[in-house]
């Protein structure tokens, strides 16, 4: 932790996302380079991201503001893929202060993604339907009276997006450090059979990762759609 100009920030945080930024611009450059009619098998992992990420937004937003919001669904759940994973192969560790781990393994990250999510989410919903229609679309439907229980749903949707990628993340990687610190306490013994659950747990932990990454795109489209989309009752 450091301050500047009276703001307190996390260097941790500030080294792991610009390296997860880093990596994600040099992935979809080096997978984008000379595109061919026939596509190779860089283009062809590149089209096939499109096309997923693209699927997910049209499940949830199958119109013109969807068709607005693809690019920011490719770049999100290639970042929040990358972040997942960067722990998970590389940990920079001096002494008692970590240097670069998953940006995601921190609340700060991860709340701050939902944040920008529902803010963004609020915004296109003034601006597609109006402010007086998305107000009623969103507060009164669809009876008056519930209109505290969806303010209160507005911050419980805010903490389970953010909370849930974090705590996910974050299991991971305390496990695998736990497991590591078990493999070098009995020489041998225990460094076999801890090498082979810490592949397995990894593998695992990879597949989680690629899951939350998902899950967190998806609400995302989910909850635009909630504030773009007028409800027919």
């Amino acid at each position: 932790m450091f301050k500047f100009l009276g703001l307190t920030f996390n260097g941790t945080n500030l080294i792991s996302i610009t390296v997860v930024t880093i990596l994600t611009f040099l992935l979809i450059f080096w997978l984008s380079r000379n595109p061919q009619i026939r596509p190779g098998k860089r283009q062809n992992v590149l089209e096939w991201i499109i096309d997923f990420t693209n699927g997910i937004v049209e499940s949830s937003l199958p119109n013109r503001t969807g068709q607005g919001l693809r690019l920011l669904a490719f770049v999100l759940f290639v970042f929040i893929f990358i972040g997942n994973q960067l722990g998970l192969i590389l940990q920079v560790k001096l002494g008692d202060i970590t240097y670069l781990k998953s940006p995601t393994a921190d609340p700060i990250v991860t709340m701050t993604l939902a944040l920008v999510m529902l803010v963004m989410a609020h915004y296109l919903g003034v601006a597609t339907l109006g402010f007086k229609k998305y107000f009623k679309n969103n507060y009164l439907s669809p009876f008056v009276f519930l209109l505290p229980i969806n303010i209160i749903e507005e911050f419980t949707s805010f903490l389970t997006l953010g909370l849930r990628l974090f705590g996910n993340i974050m299991a991971g990687e305390m496990l695998l450090n736990l497991i590591a610190g078990i493999a070098y306490s009995h020489g041998v013994l225990s460094f076999i059979p801890a090498l082979a659950i810490e592949v397995i747990w990894q593998g695992f932990s990879v597949f989680i990762g690629s899951v939350q990454a998902y899950v967190f795109v998806t609400l995302a489209m989910v909850y635009i759609s909630e504030k773009t989309v007028v409800e027919e009752v």
